[in-house]
C-alpha cells in the first residue's frame, strides 16, 4: 500500500464515512453458485455520496499484463492525502470478456474493502452447513521459485506472506501464485 506522508485528515474522514455507509444490498445473482450479490454499481451506489459528504473520492485503474489483471485504487482526500492499494487475479480467459469480468470483480472488491462492505455472508454458510471449498494450493515447484525470488530480492517473508494474506508459502492458494510472482520480478527489475 502506497500512502502521501501524513494521512491524519484522510484517516478522519474515512472513520466518519465508514460510520455511516451501510451493507451494500444484494442486487445480482450468480447463477454458477446459486448466491446473490451487489454487484459494482450497487457498491458505488452504496459509497460514492458517503465518500463525497466527507471530502473523499476513489480513482480505479485498470491494468493487464500477463494474464493478470490489476486495479490500482486510490482513496483521495480534499487535503490532498492519499491512500492506495493495487489488487490482481488471474485471468479466467484471456479475451476482452475475461479481462473485463476480472477487472470488475477486483474494483468492487476492492471498493467494498475500502469502505468497509460485507461481500459475503461467511458466517450465515457456516451456520447452515456449507463449507467453502478449499482452495488448490501451490506446488512445491512454485514454492521454491517463489522463496527463490524472495530470497534475490531480499523481501521480508512475513510481510510479503501477510500482504498474499497466507500463512506460509505452502499455503499459498493456486490462484495467487501469478501475482505472487509478478509482484517479486517487478520489485526484482527495480532493484537492477
Amino acid at each position: 500500500m502506497n500512502k502521501s506522508e501524513s494521512i491524519k485528515e484522510l484517516a478522519v474522514a474515512l472513520a466518519k464515512a465508514q460510520g455511516e455507509i451501510e451493507n451494500a444490498s444484494k442486487n445480482s445473482t450468480n447463477p454458477h453458485f446459486k448466491s446473490t450479490y451487489a454487484d459494482l454499481a450497487e457498491i458505488i451506489n452504496t459509497v460514492r455520496p458517503v465518500f463525497s459528504k466527507h471530502g473523499l473520492s476513489v480513482i480505479q485503474s485498470p491494468s493487464f499484463q500477463d494474464g493478470v489483471a490489476s486495479v490500482t485504487t486510490m482513496l483521495i482526500h480534499t487535503s490532498g492525502e492519499f491512500i492506495e492499494g493495487v489488487s490482481s487475479c488471474t485471468v479466467t480467459k484471456n479475451d476482452a470478456q475475461g479481462v473485463g469480468s476480472a477487472t470488475t470483480y477486483l474494483r468492487r472488491y476492492s471498493l467494498a474493502a475500502l469502505a468497509c462492505i460485507a461481500q459475503e455472508d461467511d458466517d450465515a454458510n457456516a451456520a447452515v452447513g456449507k463449507k467453502q471449498p478449499e482452495a488448490k494450493k501451490i506446488t512445491q515447484d512454485q514454492v521454491i521459485e517463489i522463496n527463490d525470488l524472495i530470497n534475490e530480492t531480499k523481501t521480508e517473508l512475513d510481510k510479503f506472506l501477510k500482504a498474499m494474506g497466507c500463512q506460509s508459502l505452502s499455503a499459498m492458494p493456486e490462484s495467487s501464485y501469478q501475482t505472487a510472482v509478478m509482484l517479486l520480478k517487478k520489485k526484482q527489475a527495480g532493484a537492477k
